[in-house]
């Protein structure tokens, strides 16, 4: 609790502030942060990917086996 969250996107920044159940987003509260990241992008987000908590899942292929 207590953390702020800052993401840039479009040209604005966007803070929001990790609270004890949930986050506060220009003064509402949020039981999600894929919930804020929605509002804010107007499309489905996952919320830690979005503010940058948790990485993309990897496109690289595997390696080929040596014969």
């Amino acid at each position: 609790p207590g953390t702020r969250l800052i993401r840039q996107w479009r040209d604005q920044t966007h803070v929001v502030t990790v609270k004890e159940r949930g986050y506060e987003y220009q003064g509402s509260h949020y039981q999600s942060l894929s919930e804020v990241a929605r509002l804010i992008t107007g499309t489905r987000w996952s919320g830690p990917l979005f503010f940058g908590l948790k990485s993309s899942p990897s496109k690289t292929l595997a390696s080929p086996r040596s014969k």
